[in-house]
């Protein structure tokens, strides 16, 4: 047929919507009429042997074919499909009733390889992408919307109001089957005609694809052809080219080798606020259209009813009846032939809201939105490592949702320490399912709490992460060991070596611990080596509760332990102020560190940690030090035991004497009273708490402006019922009755010991907390310091 025309017998061209339920409707009504041989659908030919797939019971939209490049996984394209998407349904009328189906649009080789050129640089612009670059020149700096040109015609400012006035509430499919694809047909027609390719350069290539597969279904089926396609693109189809002359637009197309598979697909990625530019923005409305036989607005409220009243909201059959009024009052007021999504809105809003809009956000994302997740058989072509992560997914009972829902586990019971793992090992292979969140049941290494989300992209990076093994354990080692190889920091190795022991892989840690001795050697960072440290000791501890050997580790970390040590005084010395605060973090998290350890692990001996006190004694007394590291480190003693009150004491009795500057004294009081229990040391400490009041009143009224945000970023953190109690102490004043700091008889909040009578008065309490074996006279032994 080289170089001859299109025969005059052309095919039924059905232009729809994407994903309208009127067009959906529309579409089954007329290959019900017209009995077509074999239906056309817009879509990647390559999709083809996976159409059978759609018939099977265990497929149910929404859906996605995904086409990704064989060399480039994480390179892909989606083509969605819902319920009410026209598409879906000419795919399962053309299955029911034995007719072939074919995907006809432009094969997703050439559209993968047109992204590859664009992001390296090499396609330019869209109009550029074939043969004829001058086709739609003229037009190509403005990207037309169809439905938003006719809309705006008809005088609607909204495009999706305009086609529910003119498709879905004006009975599509019912009477004369064909008339809305003939209405449709000559508005695209005459936009065709005044915008050309509409800034869609692209276009006029899958057009061309598009009219050379309508001929070859024309000589194979003659006159029995059904083409189910954007209606933008049927004046394109109708137009009489030559074979020739679309073939000249396809040559030398790129190409790149790729793999077609369904994949499931949500509502929520159908809406634009999920980012899909070709969704519609109430999914969850539209699939109501679709599926409701009847009475749709009253059907909606009732769902919207049935909402509110699980979230406790007092909504009764009258408000329902009320609701549904008000709509349609709404829609006669602004001429509509029926109401919409905006007068239900409205209407529950008014009756069923009492004019909030926090309800009806709910009613928003639940409804008009939605959460519905499509599945897809297991037969599906994946690659193995999906094949793999669907059996364990089965296997370990773990279902995905497209609604995020929280998941405790207990590592102690196998099947939640499995789910763990693969958790992990998803995260390290850029899965990311589940992320970890803060446990409200309680902290400790043995729970952990996920917040789990499926997304449809997902399985892209599934597919794109089978390049490193065919399951996921396997796949999720070799990339440990990549990663560890290219990681660029110490700190980065370390949390790496973190992973792997969450993730339970054994047979990544001997490269990962072989790199992490290597830069822990190499590096001479003590900032480094401070950050390293505290990952190292997190998967000590994690070793211990999931059975791993650590051994390996426990070296590593005495070994950057002590070279920490080493390299932490002269570190410290002559910093800025910007340069101590972070310094004062690192100290922190070692400390930290350290204190996890416990003197009962091989890395954390009673020796290791004398050595840590002993640099911590190093910054105390060295002058220059900066003043906050000064007195974090007198701190972190004194919390220690290692340090007595007197003698903290008289610490800060020095540094707040009148020949210390202001802005340094006030550097050590951030160092030593900051942070958590900070305040607490004041409240319960009057000598402290008296030092710093004395200071603070005798400083400078010049200077007092100099100390006055640190101290304000100081006492800002404290809990609120400690600053309170900080604001009392100071207005009662504790010298306030003639007393000096050190002496504590008669202050108000203070005593010269114990007080007895107030402590028994919690001995109820405690006795409730310990059981009724609670022992009031032991409890008083100990609290006195007798041996009971």
């Amino acid at each position: 047929m080289n170089g001859r025309e299109a025969p005059d017998a052309g095919p039924l061209l059905l232009g729809v919507r994407h994903h309208g339920p009127g067009s959906a409707r529309a579409v089954r009504a007329a290959l019900d009429g017209a009995r077509p041989r074999v239906v056309l659908i817009e879509g990647p030919p390559e999709a083809d042997p996976l159409i059978p797939l759609a018939a099977q019971e265990d497929m149910r939209p929404p859906v996605a074919l995904l086409a990704h490049a064989v060399d480039e996984p994480g390179r892909s394209a989606f083509w969605p499909l819902a319920a009410f998407s026209p598409e879906w349904v000419a795919l399962r009328w053309a299955l029911e009733h034995g007719v072939p189906a074919r995907f006809i649009d432009l094969p997703a080789t050439h559209t993968l390889a047109w992204e590859r050129e664009e992001e390296e640089g090499e396609g330019g612009a869209e109009e550029e992408a074939g043969p004829e670059r001058g086709a739609g020149a003229a037009d190509e700096d403005m990207r037309v919307d169809p439905l938003g040109v006719l809309a705006e015609t008809a005088g609607y400012d909204d495009a999706e109001r305009w086609w529910e006035d003119v498709v879905e509430h004006r009975g599509a499919g019912k009477g004369d089957a064909l008339a809305p694809f003939t209405a449709l047909e000559e508005a695209m027609t005459a936009l065709r005609e005044e915008y050309g390719s509409g800034g869609h350069g692209r276009d006029l290539i899958r057009e061309a694809h598009m009219r050379l597969r309508v001929r070859d279904a024309q000589r194979e089926f003659e006159d029995g052809v059904a083409v189910v396609c954007g209606a933008w693109h049927v004046p394109a189809l109708r137009h009489r080219t030559t074979v020739a002359a679309d073939r000249a637009l396809l040559k030398g197309l790129p190409r790149v080798k790729t793999d077609l598979t369904w994949v499931p697909w949500t509502h929520r990625r159908l809406s634009r606020a999920g980012g899909y530019g070709a969704g519609v923005a109430s999914p969850g409305w539209y699939a109501h259209l679709f599926d409701a036989p009847d009475r749709p607005v009253e059907r909606w409220l009732t769902k919207v009813a049935r909402l509110l009243r699980a979230e406790d909201r007092t909504v009764s059959p009258g408000h329902v009846i009320e609701a549904v009024r008000l709509a349609d009052t709404l829609a006669a007021l602004r001429g509509r032939p029926l109401p919409g999504l905006g007068e239900a809105t409205d209407a529950v809003r008014a009756v069923m809201c009492e004019g909030s809009d926090v309800p009806l956000a709910l009613v928003h994302d639940r409804l008009v939105v939605g959460d519905v997740l499509g599945e897809v058989p297991p037969t599906v072509p994946a690659v193995p490592l999906q094949r793999d992560l669907e059996r364990t997914r089965r296997r370990l009972r773990l279902k995905p949702e497209s609604a995020e829902r929280e998941l405790d586990l207990d590592l102690r019971k196998d099947t939640d320490a499995e789910r763990s793992r693969l958790l992990h090992r998803l995260r390290l292979l850029g899965i990311a399912w589940g992320r970890p969140a803060a446990s409200r049941g309680g902290t400790g290494t043995f729970r952990e709490t996920w917040r789990l989300r499926w997304e449809p992209e997902l399985a892209v990076r599934a597919a794109e992460a089978g390049v490193w093994g065919t399951t996921v354990l396997a796949a999720a080692t070799a990339k440990a060991e990549s990663d560890a190889i290219a990681a660029r920091g110490l700190a980065d190795v370390t949390g790496l070596a973190e992973h792997c022991l969450l993730a339970a892989l054994p047979g990544a840690l001997p490269t990962v611990m072989r790199v992490l001795a290597d830069r822990a050697a190499l590096d001479t960072d003590v900032a480094h080596l401070a950050q390293a440290l505290p990952a190292l000791v997190r998967s000590l501890r994690y070793g211990d509760v999931r059975g791993t050997g650590t051994a390996a580790l426990t070296e590593v970390a005495a070994g950057l332990a002590e070279r920490v040590f080493v390299g932490l005084p002269p570190a410290c010395v002559s910093l800025d102020a910007e340069a101590a605060e972070e310094m004062r973090g690192h100290v922190d998290a070692v400390h930290g560190a350290l204190s996890l350890l416990g003197d009962n692990h091989a890395a954390g001996d009673g020796r290791l940690r004398e050595r840590w006190r002993s640099v911590l004694r190093k910054l105390s007394a060295r002058d220059t030090v900066p003043g906050v590291l000064r007195g974090r480190a007198v701190r972190l003693l004194l919390d220690e035991g290692r340090l007595a009150q007197e003698e903290a004491a008289r610490l800060m009795g020095l540094v707040l004497s009148p020949g210390t500057p202001p802005a340094h004294a006030a550097a050590w009081i951030d160092g030593f009273v900051g942070g958590p229990g900070g305040g607490l040391l004041l409240v319960h400490d009057e000598r402290l708490f008296g030092l710093v009041d004395r200071w603070l009143t005798a400083v400078p009224a010049e200077a007092f402006t100099d100390v006055l945000p640190l101290l304000r970023r100081t006492f800002a953190a404290y809990e609120p019922g400690v600053r309170r109690t900080l604001g009392e102490l100071v207005r009662r004043g504790p010298g306030g009755h003639g007393r000096t700091a050190g002496a504590t008889a008669g202050a108000p909040g203070f005593g010269p010991g114990l007080d007895g009578a107030r402590a028994d008065a919690v001995l109820p309490v405690l006795r409730l907390l310990l059981g009724p074996d609670g022992d009031d006279e032991g409890i008083r032994a100990e609290r006195a310091g007798v041996p009971r």
